[in-house]
């Protein structure tokens, strides 16, 4: 009777480690799925400036978009890497801003033309859908981490070892779900 319950308590507690190192491989790929993210941020945070030197030469009468979208730039770049929240908000309001500034295209032939400025359109395209990968890919993992820290019995071991749900990286606005229109 005793070898039995030793080996029930064994096997528990295999079990527990086992539903314990998939919530740590679960938390390791959300990490690595927001890292992809954070890098394609940035990606579009460092074209930012030179899209707005590049319409600045055109669009001289447009200095309120152009100080706006540094601004957001800033402010996107100024939050901690691991706010899914705050960057979820500032990087939609900056999506926004940036898809004005290559709408300004329309009304300035020349920069329209620019050879510079359709460069810096195709790169912010890639860069747009390098970011729904990631987002998608982050989300995807953030659920596979979320259902194991609500499912029994991986919530029992989640809960004593801290684990705890993660935020999806989506955007609440409708108008900022859609990629700036980039016309080539």
């Amino acid at each position: 009777m005793e070898w039995i319950i030793l080996i029930a308590a064994v096997a528990v507690v295999l079990y527990a480690i086992f539903i314990f190192n998939r919530l740590v491989g679960s938390r390791q790929m959300a990490n690595e799925a927001w890292s992809g993210i954070d890098v394609q941020l940035k990606r579009r945070s460092d074209l930012v400036p030179n899209l707005v030197e590049t319409v600045k030469g055109y669009a001289t009468h447009e200095r309120g978009l152009l100080a706006e979208v540094t601004e957001l730039r800033n402010q996107a770049r100024a939050l901690a890497a691991d706010d899914v929240k705050g960057r979820e908000q500032a990087e939609g309001a900056l999506s926004l801003a940036v898809g004005k500034l290559i709408a300004l295209a329309e009304a300035y032939p020349d920069l329209k033309a620019s050879a510079n400025f359709l460069e810096l359109q195709q790169e912010l395209s890639r860069i747009e859908n390098e970011i729904q990968m990631a987002r998608r890919y982050y989300n995807g993992a953030v659920r596979n981490l979320n259902t194991l820290v609500e499912s029994v019995p991986s919530n029992i071991v989640a809960r004593f070892t801290g684990f705890t749900q993660r935020a999806f990286f989506e955007l609440a606005d409708p108008n900022e779900r859609a990629v700036p229109r980039v016309a080539v």
